[in-house]
Formats: structure tokens, sequence, C-alpha cells
């Protein structure tokens, strides 16, 4: 959690005009933006995620960071793909 924290703290604070971002680079007010509206759910669902993940991270620090920038609009995607699997595998 302490590091998650760091990233955003970094990611928030940078004097970059741009942040890369998996490879992208996006105006860093932007970036910022999304990164203020992260809450605990979304710090859960990447926490989970990475959980989940079973392909080796080169650049953990990157790999947070974009999923965490990602976490805003795909959270709610996710969790309701999940319900829809265990609703279907159920009936």
């Amino acid at each position: 959690m302490d590091e998650i924290t760091e990233i955003i703290l970094d990611t928030v604070c940078t004097a970059r005009k741009t942040v890369r971002i998996a490879g992208d680079d996006f105006p860093a007010e932007v970036v910022r933006s999304r990164f203020l509206k992260l809450n605990a759910f979304h710090i859960r669902y990447v926490i989970a995620c990475l959980k989940e993940n079973t392909t080796r991270v080169h650049n953990i620090k990157k790999y947070l960071q974009a999923a965490l920038y990602n976490a805003t609009f795909t959270m709610e995607s996710y969790y309701a793909a999940l319900v829809q699997h265990d609703m279907a595998r159920n009936q």
C-alpha cells in the first residue's frame, strides 16, 4: 500500500509537462486529475488485478502507474463482467 501511495504522490506532484503512461505521453494535468479521482475501491481493484496477474512484470512502478491511471474507467466494467460470468456459470 505504501508503494502505491508513493506512486500516486510522485505522479501527482510531478513538475513535468507530460507523463508517460503505458507508452503514451499525456498532459500532466490530465494524469493528475485522473489520479486525484482515485479512491479506496480503485486501489483495491488494482491490488486485486495485480494478484491475478501471472505474467512477469519488468517495471512494477510503470505497471502500477498504468493500472492506477486506467482504474477510474475500467473498474466498473471489470466487476460487471465478473458478475455476468458468475451468473452464467450458476445457471
